[in-house]
């Protein structure tokens, strides 16, 4: 998978580069700055034919030492660079204060405090060296973070969006390398509470080194990097010293990792039966409410459960023969019905909640559902975890082959106290973040737990935790539709009977749901979902 970082591992990764004589501060500093400058002129070709002009913005740590060494290389292109400094010169860390003397044998730096003046030629880029990701609090005054200093170039470049290129160096300054959120003081002027939704205080380009951090891809992070581009600094071949880390859910690690991959595959090219990959049974509600079971019936089926059942009252089972048919029916009248069913060995995979209701029939369902304790694997989505976060005792029978899929207001009741911590105002760093509730969730249910959103997290009792990010160029805001979560719970009961553990099969149908989205584009409805999944497959080459 790829590896995500905080600030601390990334840290140590550098520290225990220098440590081993490989390389030194400097040599990893001038590195960082000449991958900004290669991205710039990557992703701006036409800079790179002539000279423009750059302010660069540079803090009191090595993120401001980057900054001057991407000053300098603008100013031997032949650029015009002007160059701000957060802080004092003596201060610097040694490093940086090496590259802020040989900046200033090219170019004069001016003090960046509040009321700064830059000249009022409109530069072509402007560069974000002011704070990276070891940021730790909130810093004070006018100009003091990127989001802050959205304020300063509006009224100093007006239209400023048009013609300038906004650059960050690791992350845009103030926000938080661990969890994404924008740090903030309790006496904080930013332009509004929810910094990612103002286009000024947004960078066009991010460019991170070694690997992506965690807050490119939580919170608002996504919405404030812009695009992001991850450039080497020689790091690669290092045993990388971590603590438990995080990894992100990607085309190399969901989907498309061998053993995903063969089991994805199955006995889909040896000769075999239905039962060979498994049988997911989905319980629906009362009439009028099945749409939603059939929806994650239907995700099953199309993600290669052998056979896939909707189990409802009898009064539903004509409006459900109505609508399905690959997909068997079975009158489900009451918890003892269901028990009976589950005395079939062959039902591996059970999933409860999608329009199950909150009444005495679906609290009896899921009673019977925990006692099995496993056999079959359980998915808990919608009605079924509003019943858990009202009844203490449910809570406390999930065991470590459930599976939880809960959406923001799902997560609030499930587990308020996480929810209110991850909810409350950013005022240091590292932040709490969605990583750390998720794995704080998923230790006190036992069980994985999957918090949905554009940066899906994923986590089990362990401490194992992944993001399924649907940001940057996986973007796929067309998801946020009706049903589509229900689908979602679908595609992780039919890998749940394929044979899938639980972390693996949330992680694989959380990255193939976004494929699909992706495939089918805007226009999107949930009921078209499940129909991408063979193009999705071929291009997986199953």
């Amino acid at each position: 998978m790829t590896e995500l970082l905080t600030a601390a591992q990334m840290r140590a990764i550098e520290e225990a580069a220098i440590a081993s004589g490989e390389v030194t501060g400097l040599e990893l500093m001038e590195r960082a700055g000449r991958g900004v400058v290669e991205a710039i002129f990557e992703e701006w070709p036409e800079l790179k034919a002539g000279s423009f002009r750059a302010v660069v913005l540079c803090g009191p740590g090595n993120n401001g030492g980057d900054g001057f060494v991407v000053a300098r290389l603008l100013k031997e292109w032949g650029w015009e660079v002007e160059v701000f400094l957060y802080g004092e010169p003596e201060k610097l860390p040694p490093d940086a204060r090496v590259n802020y003397e040989r900046w200033l044998g090219m170019g004069e730096v001016a003090a960046l405090a509040s009321g700064f003046a830059v000249s009022s030629r409109k530069p072509s880029v402007v560069v974000d060296a002011l704070f990276g990701t070891g940021l730790s609090r909130p810093v004070h005054g006018l100009g003091s973070t990127f989001l802050d200093l959205a304020e300063a170039r509006q009224s100093i470049w007006p239209n400023n969006r048009i013609g300038i290129a906004c650059v960050a160096i690791d992350l845009p300054s103030g926000v938080c390398s661990d969890s994404g959120r924008a740090l903030k003081s309790p006496d904080f002027r930013g332009l509004a509470e929810n910094v990612a939704a103002v286009p000024s205080a947004q960078a066009d380009l991010t460019v991170t080194f070694h690997a992506p951090k965690q807050g490119h891809l939580l919170d608002d992070g996504p919405s404030l990097c812009g695009k992001l581009v991850v450039k080497s600094i020689g790091l690669g071949s290092l045993e990388r010293q971590r603590s438990v880390h995080v990894e992100l859910v990607s085309e190399a690690s969901g989907a498309r990792s061998k053993y995903s991959f063969d089991l994805l595959k199955g006995a889909w090219g040896i000769p075999s039966h239905k039962y060979t990959h498994g049988h997911a049974l989905i319980l629906s509600g009362p009439s009028g409410k099945g749409g939603a079971a059939r929806l994650a019936a239907r995700g099953a089926l199309r993600i290669g459960a052998g056979l896939v059942t909707v189990g409802c009252p009898p009064e539903a089972l004509a409006e459900n023969a109505a609508r399905l048919d690959a997909v068997m029916l079975k009158a489900v009248a009451d918890g003892d019905v269901l028990s009976e069913a589950l005395a079939d060995p062959r039902i591996n995979a059970l999933c409860l909640g999608p329009g199950l209701g909150l009444d005495e029939r679906a609290r009896g369902l899921l009673v019977v559902a925990l006692q099995s304790r496993g056999k079959p694997r359980l998915v808990l989505d919608a009605d079924a975890l509003t019943l858990l976060s009202q009844n203490p005792d449910l809570f406390a029978a999930l065991h470590i082959n459930c599976v939880l899929t809960p959406h923001a207001g799902e997560f609030a009741r499930l587990f308020p106290d996480i929810d209110e911590k991850l909810a409350a105002p950013a005022t240091k760093g590292p932040a709490y973040s969605k990583v750390d509730a998720t794995r704080e969730a998923a230790k006190r249910a036992g069980c994985v737990v999957l918090y949905k959103g554009p940066d899906t997290v994923i986590a089990d009792p362990s401490g194992r935790a992944s993001i399924n990010s649907a940001c940057y160029d996986r973007a796929a805001p067309w998801l946020a539709t009706a049903g589509s979560g229900d689908v979602l719970a679908g595609f992780i009961t039919g890998l749940l009977a394929r044979g899938f553990a639980p972390m693996q099969a949330a992680e694989t149908a959380a990255w193939l749901h976004v494929e699909c989205a992706r495939k089918f584009g805007p226009g999107l409805i949930a009921e078209d979902l499940p129909d991408q999944l063979p193009a999705v497959f071929r291009d997986l080459g199953l």
